[in-house]
């Protein structure tokens, strides 16, 4: 049977899900900062190759998530990065990817790591708890929603990895790090946590809050020897913001 989807009261068949459909992306419609590390990775050996092999899934019919790999390039500039969220790759069920790391639509039921972040900050800094699942708002505060890797096909979760997108990501981390401004960094599982090595390398003086624990996925959330769940990453994410003289993230 046909799967559906519920969007606030308007339901509708999974397969209208919105996928990956225009490739190669927009440049011109990055952030200015963007935009030239783009062009240069698109030119570059790995970004040829993944702008090839998504081609190429495409042109099969894939279905490919989300329908806009970049959105948060398009949103969020490099200057009003104050802290970066890394993940692994994005959700891979019809309408749960949305461009912004571990956000999903209003209207989308949450995906088990978005409840077990929301769980996290609940136990931190108890108050309302959101019913939705779309971290705009986050965005909107200077909150770099990143996965390693950009792209999945559909029910194959990291079917992309390796494909070259963590060159590209490679490349967003370094920049980040390398800049002068206090940032934070919250590295949620091993994929995540293999990009400390660029941030600790441009950041001998220690600059930035870097927070590691395993992913918020049921699978590892709770599990030894740095499980997510009571890892206190908001709570230290906003002390650190607020020793270094910054507007601390309304979670």
């Amino acid at each position: 049977m046909q799967s559906t989807l519920d969007f606030g009261g308007e339901r509708w068949q999974a397969s209208q899900a919105p996928t990956l459909s225009v490739w190669p992306p927009d440049a011109q419609s990055l952030t200015a900062d963007w935009q030239p590390m783009w062009q240069d990775f698109a030119g570059s050996p790995q970004g040829r190759a993944l702008m090839t092999r998504l081609s190429e899934s495409l042109g099969t019919g894939a279905r490919i998530y989300p329908p806009d790999p970049l959105r948060i390039f398009r949103t969020l500039a490099a200057p009003e990065v104050r802290v970066v969220i890394l993940g692994q790759d994005p959700y891979h069920g019809p309408g749960q990817a949305e461009g912004f790391a571990f956000s999903v639509p209003d209207g989308i039921r949450m995906p088990p790591s978005l409840r077990n972040i929301f769980k996290e900050i609940q136990r931190e800094t108890p108050g309302p708890v959101t019913t939705s699942g779309h971290l705009g708002r986050w965005v909107a505060q200077g909150v770099l929603l990143l996965n390693t890797v950009l792209t999945v096909q559909e029910h194959q979760p990291a079917s992309h990895a390796g494909w070259g997108w963590e060159a590209w990501t490679d490349q967003v981390v370094r920049v980040l790090a390398g800049q002068d401004r206090p940032l934070v960094f919250l590295l949620w599982g091993a994929h995540a946590q293999a990009k400390h090595k660029f941030i600790a390398t441009l950041d001998a003086q220690a600059r930035h809050c870097i927070l590691q624990a395993n992913h918020p996925s049921p699978l590892s959330a709770l599990r030894g020897p740095n499980p997510f769940i009571g890892c206190g990453h908001f709570r230290q994410a906003n002390h650190f913001l607020q020793k270094t003289a910054q507007t601390p993230i309304d979670w």
